[in-house]
């Protein structure tokens, strides 16, 4: 029988990783074993799926206990994280089985970002590893604090102490050149189950814990309930000040508008202080409402309702802090990113940040450098690969509310999101604010854009022309601005080839380059928006992200995406340049529609068939819906 999960005890998250046949699967199968937490049904299909497929003749198979997946089981490795709950007299546990293959980092990163502990597991025969080191490094970056070190299958060195020994100090030296401080070593058998829950006969020489007793020791910051009260369990980030991520505004009725969200640092009571971020209205807290009633007081980990004392401004994204205690603010900081997609970083595009429940638009500068996981080494880098891991710094569109990750991962953990497939691709940790997000401020203006387009007596907007190369971008756009300028509109011709002789002229033509080109085109298209100005673009900008990208810098309805749309055959025939010919010879490379891709326009305002419009009917219809 299944032991039953004992409630009123703290919940310990755990990570187990090691490398291929340390026999990782098969500990965590005894440790379920004899912590009594398999089924009858179960072991009724262990004993069968042993008989028939495992690796240990007659006795029990426990690596079959958590090794799911077919291609799991036939590779004899862990793929996916396998997540597996179990409790003792003591603790109640979750135990993540991580991946140790290093194409499955990303797996083991999203294992690991959660847990209090883990367990690193190495072979008595082999010692620590590259992926041993690996392991841990990930942890420590992931901000597990607690790290024990499995040395298994001693039965196969002969239970010998100094063999457990020299891997044991092994792994301490290395251990403290990261700064880990709470590090154990323990000798185990996981086939046998020496030291998994009882102390092991074969190794009197060894007095320490057993794993389950180093488990249940694990100091945790977290909620324990018992008689029906809440008591913190632990400081950490219970200990610090009030933080409170705004997930939803309850308004029921007129007479009630509560912010409802996961306390997720500190503790807060009626009549508290509070400041609501990055706005920095202060307020006091009204009431702790529950689906039980009002609380006196609420702690990290508890979901609540919190009222506050006056009518102001707060909505999901803000964060409700203590008023003396404050998180940051900033829209600059250096972070560590896991990146997780198969397309690489490119720097400078623009990307989903969602921490919490805020969610804004950022980008990420050239890495500083990549980590190389094996030794620890800082590595060169411009981008960064599938399960890369690298430092860079981040820009967000919008100033966030943050704590370092050290201090609190809820505040300080991010994920990016790709904003054409809404696909994760990154995992973030945040170090610290730039100095310089901290002394650069906003300077207002007497003068607003509409009192300037007032003046020029037009209603400005950014006529962004994109297509690919000899399509007759530039050709149109000449028209369209001879024709506003004899009308007496007030225009600027921003031309790409133009603006490569000057402001951009450092960049090329990798993806990378692209995208900061046209990063720095949006900008300054935007300040002559501002200006009142009819601003013409005339850019092949291939890719749909860059073009939302400065969609999203100018006001709603003032950016025009205008699509010259010319098939490829149609714009190679034509090349007064000679620059497709160029590139068909492989003289010229990154060019688009021929090794490099164009993403044509999804949902363009006006699209301009150039098979069917001559270049003057093309420019009549564009500035009649300009006007229009």
């Amino acid at each position: 029988m299944a032991a039953a999960p004992v409630l009123g005890l703290p919940l310990v998250r755990v990570i187990t990783c090691g490398s291929v046949d340390d026999g990782k699967s098969t500990l965590i199968g005894r440790l379920l074993y004899d912590a009594k937490a398999v089924t009858a049904d179960q072991m009724e299909a262990l004993a069968a799926d042993s008989r028939r497929i495992g690796t240990q003749g007659a006795a029990l198979d426990f690596a079959l206990l958590v090794d799911g997946l077919s291609a799991e089981r036939d590779q004899g490795i862990t793929i996916d994280v396998a997540y597996r709950f179990f409790a003792s007299e003591r603790a109640r546990f979750i135990l993540a089985d991580c991946p140790g293959h290093e194409q499955y980092t990303r797996n083991m990163v999203t294992g690991a970002s959660t847990a209090d502990a883990a367990i690193v597991l190495v072979d008595a025969r082999g010692g620590v590893l590259t992926q041993t080191r690996r392991h841990t490094i990930l942890a420590h970056l992931l901000g597990i604090r607690h790290v024990v070190l499995a040395v298994n299958k001693m039965d196969l060195v002969g239970h010998d102490e100094a063999v457990f020994a020299r891997i044991a100090a092994d792994f301490g030296a290395f251990a403290a050149t990261l700064g880990l401080g709470d590090v154990a070593a323990i000798p185990i058998s996981g086939l046998n189950g020496d030291n998994i829950t009882l102390n092991s006969a074969r190794m009197g020489w060894y007095q320490g814990p057993t794993l389950m007793e180093w488990l249940e020791q694990v100091e945790v910051t977290g909620l324990l309930e018992a008689e029906g009260l809440l008591e913190v369990k632990g400081l950490g980030a219970a200990g610090g000040g009030l933080r409170f991520p705004v997930q939803w505004v309850n308004r029921p009725g007129p007479d009630f508008r509560g912010h409802a969200g996961l306390i997720v640092g500190g503790h807060v009571a009626p009549g508290d202080d509070v400041r609501v971020l990055p706005s920095g209205r202060q307020t006091k807290v009204a009431r702790i409402v529950t689906a039980d009633g009002d609380l006196p007081q609420a702690v990290a980990g508890q979901s609540v309702t919190l009222t506050l004392a006056d009518d102001i401004d707060c909505a999901r994204g803000d964060v409700i802090v203590a008023a003396q205690d404050p998180a940051q603010v900033a829209d600059q900081f250096e972070a560590t990113l896991v990146w997780m997609a198969d397309d690489a970083l490119l720097p400078g595009r623009a990307y989903w940040l969602k921490l919490g429940t805020q969610t804004v638009s950022a980008t990420v500068a050239v890495p500083k450098y990549r980590l190389n996981v094996d030794d620890g080494s800082h590595l060169s880098a411009r981008t960064l690969e599938l399960n890369g891991i690298g430092v860079a710094a981040v820009t967000t569109a919008r100033p966030i509310v943050f704590e370092p990750y050290c201090d609190n991962r809820d505040m300080g953990g991010f994920i990016l999101i790709d904003r054409q497939s809404h696909a994760t691709v990154a995992a973030g940790m945040i170090h610290f604010a730039l100095r310089r997000s901290q002394n650069i401020h906003l300077q207002a203006s007497d003068v607003s854009p509409a009192m300037r387009a007032a003046a020029l007596g037009q209603q400005p907007a950014v006529l962004w022309m994109t297509g690919l190369s000899g399509a007759g971008k530039s050709t149109i756009a000449n028209i369209v601005e001879a024709r506003l300028h004899a009308l007496g509109r007030h225009t600027f011709l921003l031309d790409g080839d133009n603006v490569r002789h000057g402001l951009n002229k450092d960049l090329g033509f990798t993806e990378a380059d692209r995208i900061e080109n046209i990063r720095r085109v949006g900008e300054v298209a935007r300040l002559m928006l501002d200006a009142g100005l009819i601003v013409i673009t005339a850019f092949i900008s291939p890719f749909r992200a860059e073009r939302a990208m400065v969609r999203a810098m100018v006001p709603e309805g003032r950016f025009v995406e205008v699509f010259i749309d010319t098939p490829l055959a149609d714009a190679e025939a034509r090349d007064v340049k000679g620059l497709y010919a160029k590139a068909r010879a492989g003289a010229l490379k990154n060019f688009t529609g021929i090794d490099s891709p164009y993403e044509p326009p999804e949902a363009p305002e006006i699209r301009i068939d150039t098979s069917a419009l001559s270049a003057e009917a093309a420019a009549d219809l564009i500035i009649a819906r300009l006007l229009g």
